[in-house]
């Protein structure tokens, strides 16, 4: 693969138009908004910085990555333990299901393009295993961990997979608070560039991070995740 393909396949999986619904979930941001935590473009900058520091990076890159690391070195158990910590490191059961449902939706895209999904997807035994892993039960098929094989079978490196799989959640985030009427393209665009520099870092240091060294740290968040699960007004799936 060269250069620039595997690029491509980098923007593609990033690309909010990639039909896995993530765009269905809003990860606790909807209730945030709804309970008066974030008034402005800042505050929810500050409130999607937490997400990196807390979730996305401590336990979503180090599952994708591990996954990545994985799936090179042809270790299917590896890519199984990724996904059974990730589970049990994602509290809300909200914030699972929309996780899993996406993961899910990218393991079936693969096989149902009329064209290959990239080079070689339609014959990869490695992929095929996952995605039977998945429907029967062996694996619950996290987002994370999905994303991570698919990029590295794609040919996208550990570092780039992590730095798709930050931008699509901080994106996923923002786009929902988006969405909810509350901020319009320029605010959104504005809190996207201050936290560039953030998701560079935080996929930087976990890329790398072995498996023992997943940890979620977010409370507020897991509770207005479970909040959610019993809130009146859902516009989000989490």
């Amino acid at each position: 693969m060269t250069e620039s393909t595997s690029l491509l396949m980098a923007l593609r999986l990033a690309d909010s138009m990639l039909p896995v619904g993530t765009y269905t979930a809003s990860y606790g941001i909807e209730q945030y908004l709804n309970e008066g935590y974030v008034e402005t473009a800042e505050e929810l900058g500050e409130l999607v910085e937490g997400y990196l520091y807390g979730m996305i990076g401590p336990a979503e890159t180090v599952a994708l990555a591990h996954a990545h690391r994985s799936a090179a070195n042809g270790d299917f158990t590896g890519v199984l333990d990724a996904d059974e910590r990730l589970a049990a490191a994602t509290l809300p059961a909200e914030f699972r299901e929309s996780s899993t449902k996406a993961g899910g939706k990218l393991l079936d895209l693969l096989s149902t393009t009329e064209e290959p999904f990239f080079a070689g997807a339609a014959d990869d035994a490695f992929l095929a295993d996952h995605a039977a892993a998945v429907d029967d039960g062996r694996t619950a098929g996290h987002y994370p961990v999905v994303l991570g094989v698919v990029c590295q079978r794609a040919g996208v490196g550990r570092e780039e997979a992590a730095i798709v799989g930050g931008y699509s959640s901080v994106t996923g985030l923002l786009g929902a608070a988006q969405r909810l009427g509350r901020f319009g393209h320029t605010d959104i665009q504005s809190q996207l560039s201050a936290l560039f520099p953030v998701i560079e870092r935080v996929c930087s240091r976990y890329s790398d991070a072995d498996l023992d060294e997943m940890y979620s740290f977010a409370p507020l968040t897991d509770i207005m995740g479970m909040t959610h699960e019993r809130a009146d007004r859902r516009l989000f799936m989490s």
